[in-house]
């Protein structure tokens, strides 16, 4: 029987990853940053000196881009460190280390999608620590796989979904960034991935690097007006506007589609147009309430 060391059980992925492992016959652990601090290099070993662990899941990560510019340390410690520590325990006992990575490495300034093998050039404090994390594991030299995606959102926690339904509801009008184009990602997608994944023994064999989205690219503003026809909500309320419209404290690439086709290939995956998975995602918003 597999046993998986899931980091961040509390945010998006991982409450995703926790209703789909339910019926899988393999051991998952479940940990959020209460029961497991990945920068505490020693209780993070103490954990592994007393768990059997064949794969590590890593949904941790600061996550907050515009907090990230004045809270570099933290951002650092979790985004870096953290994953260094996980990446060194992996090595020590053998197991593989999934690692979630981000669009917001690049600098947006293509107009193709990026591949695995462009250059990463951040240009914000997350994108640089993300990118720094992913440089961590290759230098440690564990086995691993690492997952950059994009725009994530889902039914649960804080994400550009839920604000976007919560600001149709509550305002007469909404102004959403026109200029800046990416995928959405539905987190059940990117966690249906891994469990398959691993389940089915895909990794071995093809460890490394990957890009994994929704198929298809959007702007913020085009992805709030979806949001608003699939809700049955009033489309027109959503104006779009330009960046330096809508300053904030974080540069955002301008253009940071991803290329799936490496997935596709070597893992037997194919994800979803981004609308189509949206439309998912809603109906299981509205089961829930």
């Amino acid at each position: 029987m597999k046993r998986i060391l899931v980091t961040g059980a509390a945010g998006q992925l991982g409450q995703e990853l926790q209703l789909l492992s339910r019926s899988s016959e393999s051991c998952y652990i479940y940990t959020d940053s209460k029961e497991l601090d990945i920068t505490d290099s020693d209780a993070l070993h103490a954990l592994f000196e007393q768990q059997h662990i064949d794969y590590i899941i890593n949904a941790a990560a600061y996550t907050n881009v515009e907090r990230a510019e004045e809270d570099v340390d933290m951002a650092e410690a979790v985004n870096i460190r953290g994953v260094e520590n996980l990446a060194r325990e992996a090595k020590l006992c053998g197991a593989t280390l999934i690692h979630i990575s981000t669009d917001y490495i690049f600098d947006g300034l293509g107009s193709e999608p990026y591949t695995e093998e462009d250059i990463p050039h951040p240009i914000n404090i997350y994108g640089m620590t993300k990118w720094q994390g992913e440089e961590a594991i290759r230098a440690v030299g564990c086995k691993h796989i690492i997952l950059r995606t994009s725009w994530l959102y889902s039914a649960h926690g804080n994400n550009f979904l839920k604000t976007m339904l919560r600001l149709i509801a509550e305002r007469d009008s909404i102004t959403v960034v026109a200029d800046q184009i990416g995928v959405p990602t539905y987190a059940a997608d990117l966690a249906h991935l891994i469990i398959e994944s691993i389940e089915n023994n895909k990794i071995e064999g093809n460890e490394g690097t990957y890009n994994y989205s929704g198929c298809g690219a959007c702007s913020w503003y085009d992805f709030a007006v979806e949001i608003a026809r699939v809700s049955g909500a009033d489309a027109l309320k959503i104006k779009p506007c330009s960046s330096e419209e809508y300053p904030t404290k974080a540069r955002r690439p301008r253009y940071s589609v991803l290329d799936n086709s490496k997935i596709t290939r070597h893992l037997d995956i194919s994800p979803s147009p981004w609308r189509e998975a949206l439309s998912r995602c809603i109906d299981n918003l509205s089961k829930q309430q």
